[in-house]
């Protein structure tokens, strides 16, 4: 196993991506890594990472989406476990092609990642499954999906089918705002191929809940329900992104909607799965509306969440790679998972024109040097620029990460060290873990 230097054995890990999750997962490896003393010594690279990465892994210049030189490289370099962050990889198939080569690799495989690839497919197998959801439509034609909202006149929500970064999604709350969400994905193809076919939902008003799920193919281990924050502005105001902030312990997930998403939601897939014969190994994502109680699964993601991970991960006291380990040999189920009874929260910091237009390339100062068990700083969308300063390089550019015995306690940590960073045309919402 792994590369030897001075004599000990190093386990060699690449996680792949270049985000927040991605710090997160690297973050809480090499913490395991420092609980378990000289007993596991950990060699991590990240392809393609971040500025923050750098300093906890080796960074190597490979995107995410080239299956092809990642599979040269982590046979070259003998990787003993690959952690596959964002879904466009799933989607191509990385991991079938990591397995076929002989590879470790955590992660679903193309046919079972179709359930985030695909919005049609997913709505299609819960309604197979009988799985909580919103009432759908499935359109190709742009003028047929026009007319399908102009009869319905009300709030929908429209989707383009395929994968959109988080981003392909609109609500609208009139046939006006439905025509033209339908026009740019469908006429002006802002989405590309994810835009050939919409999916036009049925609009429910409640409140969002994310509820992530270690999976294999005998059965799972919920994590923690959060809250994520999808609106750009304070209020739910604006255009949907990826999340701008998530928090913990969350309000709407009592004891009676929990035993819904177990029963309702994750024991039926998994009971629709082993119909059709289909192995899921990973994280399941399951993006739910609770309405007057009842939790309907708006989406489901077939990896971990970001910025959901970045909570999730500082609560799980269990070592990352011993949950890892219980998935590749179908056994998370039994495996008994140890979670901090603190709360946390993760406030995102954006870029200016997020999330259609985000700047790029600002520097970057004020980064406290915080990396603390209460308070610390995760990159999503940074780089080092040629003088070698951390820039700006994306939408959501940074991760404020911090934890306390109360919401109020983990929210005053986060804001004191995300009012403090710099940079041009910095956004962030005010009122992440405001709601009650």
């Amino acid at each position: 196993m792994g590369a030897r230097e001075d004599g000990q054995m190093k386990m060699k890990i690449l996680v792949i991506g270049s985000g927040g999750r991605e710090h997160a997962i690297v973050r809480k490896l090499r913490r395991d890594e420092a609980r378990s003393g000289h007993d596991r010594q950990l060699a991590i690279f990240a392809a393609p990472g971040n500025a923050g990465i750098f300093g906890m892994a080796e960074c190597v210049p490979i995107a995410a989406e080239d299956i092809d030189a990642l599979l040269q490289f982590a046979r070259t370099e003998r990787m003993d476990l690959t952690i596959v962050g964002p879904e466009a990889p799933l989607a191509l198939g990385i991991c079938d092609r990591f397995a076929e080569a002989g590879l470790r690799v955590f992660g679903p495989s193309q046919s079972a990642a179709r359930i985030e690839a695909s919005k049609s497919f997913a709505r299609a197998q819960m309604a197979e499954a009988g799985v909580p959801s919103p009432a759908y439509r499935v359109f190709r034609e742009l003028d047929a999906a026009l007319a399908y909202v102009r009869a319905i006149a009300g709030p929908v929500v429209v989707k383009a089918d395929g994968l959109a970064a988080g981003k392909g999604v609109t609500v609208a709350a009139n046939a006006h705002e439905a025509e033209q969400a339908l026009r740019a994905i469908m006429a002006e193809r802002v989405f590309g191929q994810a835009g050939d076919e919409v999916v036009i939902e049925e609009f429910l008003a409640g409140r969002e809940l994310s509820v992530l799920a270690f999976v294999d193919a005998g059965g799972y281990a919920l994590m923690p329900a959060i809250e994520d924050h999808k609106q750009v502005q304070d209020g739910d105001r604006g255009p949907n992104t990826g999340g701008m902030g998530t928090y913990t312990p969350a309000y709407a997930a009592t004891d009676a909607v929990m035993k819904a998403v177990r029963e309702d939601v994750f024991d039926r897939m998994m009971a629709q799965w082993r119909r059709l014969g289909v192995v899921y190994r990973g994280v399941l994502f399951a993006g739910l509306m609770v309405v007057n109680g009842r939790p309907y699964v708006i989406e489901f993601n077939a990896r971990f969440g970001d910025p959901e991970t970045q909570i999730a991960l500082e609560l799980l006291d269990t070592d990352l790679l011993t949950v890892i380990d219980a998935v590749l040999a179908d056994r998370v189920s039994g495996l008994t998972l140890s979670w901090s009874s603190d709360a946390a929260l993760c406030i995102v910091l954006a870029s200016e024109g997020y999330p259609e237009a985000p700047r790029k390339g600002d520097a970057i100062s004020g980064l406290i040097d915080t990396d603390s068990s209460f308070v610390y700083t995760l990159h999503a969308g940074t780089a080092f620029d040629g003088e070698g300063r951390t820039v700006t390089s994306g939408g959501r550019v940074l991760n404020v990460v911090a934890r306390g015995e109360t919401i109020a306690q983990a929210r005053a940590r986060a804001y004191t060290v995300a009012d403090a960073v710099v940079y041009a045309g910095k956004h962030y919402r005010t009122d992440i873990g405001a709601r009650r």
